[in-house]
């Protein structure tokens, strides 16, 4: 018999999902590429030529795309999707967090655009079918970006690893034993920053899940950038060395390379200027510090966006939104959840028994708003739950609160390209991941919480500390929680996930600057030698 004809004209414009894909203005974004390309750096270029070189030749090529906060990664995403897209090709940009995709050109969570279970295991793989609209369009797609990858398990990539070989292996055979199945993907971000949450995990628990633990970091290709682009602006002299120096101090705190090593950890001496001292109160101190005048500026979007408080515990969390509520003075309204233990097998009905509802109210996680929610007009909230990303609503997103109806809330976007526009929030039903709850239950209550984690700090004046110890007293040392054997310093040339020993950077301790390892035999100070796997003291 005849072996069917594929008709790949016909399939994508059935497929809604290529059709929203190829809805771009291939002309504007022609010329958007044509000035993204002249404003790149000779690094940048670098990179960008590499990239889609690998694009152009169809070679199937793994990148990880590795710099720190400043050095421009968005923009090289923006150039490399505008150069696809304007030519009529798919790119598929995600990033880990639903704040993170919003920075991108059309992004999406990496969970929602792959089908990416909740809870990965060794085994798991994308909830993908062949044949499917999301298949096809993913054999449609030129590149892959995903951003923010550190922070994701490494389970998540090797899902989607098998499920794209899966996939793939009918286009070429060969797929099946290429990475990704030949599909090129660049994933990109800082491993400094935050890596996969193990909940009660060891070190070794977090090195083990981190993306360059995986099967599929040998077949890796490293790129690099290392300039900073928020000095290359036009400020004045001064305030570029003050720039530079916060830079670089902000750079070896995330090596891990200074401060006293104290029962296996890093005591880091917090400079004076950046702490908090005097107080009677430590969340009254960090709230007026960072939040003065309050009451009057308490709409003002500008003032709300620029401004941020991170602390290390829910507890602590709850207790400074409490004391903010205390501060604005609109009334105030109560929702209260409605909780149920999930329906799902023969127990139902004897764990309904044994875990009241009075019960279920009391539990708190992250992830999921609490059982009782106290709001008021011009409190800043962020969403904990994907609503509608293409109108900016999605996990992670800051809003302040405009109106307190029965059924749904008001709120004023603080952030990205819908900054300003009003929004409206429903009830959601949510059900928590955390794996130390024995029982799965629904909570429906709205999807927010009060907003008071950390922003972007872009300089030091911009920062503010306050360091108590277990009693209350305050002190100017703080632990610095860096995993050794998986961030990249800035002076090495690769990732090491092995034993290498090998002096990376050096660090002048009197002068803070930072020394070539040419002129390590110059030196007549006090010196430190970091080595890659350890990270001890010489």
């Amino acid at each position: 018999m005849p072996r069917p004809v594929y008709n790949t004209e016909e399939v994508d414009n059935n497929n809604r999902l290529i059709r929203d894909e190829l809805r771009y203005n291939k002309r504007a974004l022609a010329e958007e590429h044509q000035q993204l390309v002249k404003n790149l750096t000779d690094e940048q270029k670098s990179v960008y030529e590499k990239i889609i070189r690998d694009v152009n030749e169809d070679k199937g090529g793994f990148f990880f795309l590795y710099g720190f906060g400043g050095t421009d990664k968005t923009f090289i995403w923006r150039t490399l999707s505008s150069a696809i897209r304007s030519r009529g090709d798919i790119v598929l940009t995600v990033a880990s967090s639903g704040i993170a995709s919003l920075l991108l050109p059309g992004g999406r969570t990496a969970h929602s655009r792959f089908v990416i279970p909740l809870n990965v295991t060794e085994d798991s793989t994308c909830n993908i079918k062949q044949g499917t609209t999301l298949a096809n369009l993913i054999i449609k797609a030129k590149l892959i970006i995903w951003d923010e990858a550190p922070m994701m398990h490494r389970y998540c990539f090797e899902a989607l690893d098998k499920t794209l070989r899966d996939i793939l292996r009918f286009k070429d055979a060969s797929n099946l034993h290429r990475p990704f199945g030949g599909k090129t993907i660049v994933l990109g971000g800082d491993f400094r920053q935050i890596l996969h949450v193990i909940p009660k995990g060891s070190r070794q628990d977090i090195v083990n899940a981190s993306l360059n633990s995986s099967y599929l970091w040998p077949h890796c290709q490293l790129l690099k950038l290392t300039k900073n682009m928020r000095l290359q602006g036009n400020e004045i002299g001064t305030h570029l060395d003050e720039l530079r120096v916060f830079s670089d101090w902000i750079l070896v705190i995330g090596d891990g390379i200074v401060g006293t090593s104290v029962d296996g950890n890093k005591k880091v001496q917090i400079p004076d200027d950046l702490l908090i001292k005097q107080f009677v109160d430590p969340t009254s101190a960090i709230v007026e510090s960072t939040y003065p005048n309050f009451n009057s500026r308490c709409n003002d979007i500008g003032y709300l966006q620029q401004r941020a408080i991170l602390t290390p515990t829910l507890d602590m969390v709850e207790s400074i939104n409490e004391y903010m509520i205390s501060l604005n003075e609109s009334s105030e309204k109560s929702y209260l959840s409605s909780d149920t233990i999930w329906n799902s097998n023969s127990t139902y009905s004897a764990l309904e028994h044994v875990h009241t509802p009075e019960f279920l109210n009391t539990i708190k996680c992250s992830g999921v708003p609490n059982h009782a929610l106290t709001l008021k007009v011009g409190i800043p909230v962020m969403l904990l739950r994907n609503i509608d990303q293409s109108a900016g609503l999605c996990n992670g997103t800051r809003l302040i609160i405009t109106k307190l109806g029965n059924q749904v809330i008001e709120a004023k976007v603080l952030a990205g390209q819908m900054v300003g526009q009003k929004m409206f929030i429903p009830r959601m039903t949510s059900t928590p991941s955390d794996a130390r709850i024995p029982f799965k239950f629904q909570r429906r209550q709205f999807p927010i919480i009060l907003y008071v984690a950390l922003s972007r700090v872009t300089s030091r004046k911009g920062l503010k500390i306050l360091v108590c110890d277990d009693d209350g007293n305050i002190t100017t040392e703080a632990t610095n929680v860096v995993i050794t054997g998986i961030a990249l310093p800035s002076g090495s040339d690769k990732l090491y996930s092995g034993s290498t020993d090998k002096i990376v950077r050096v660090w002048d301790c009197q002068s803070g600057q930072i020394i070539n390892k040419e002129n390590f035999q110059l030196l007549q100070m006090r010196l430190l030698e970091v080595k890659e796997r350890d990270n001890v003291e010489g």
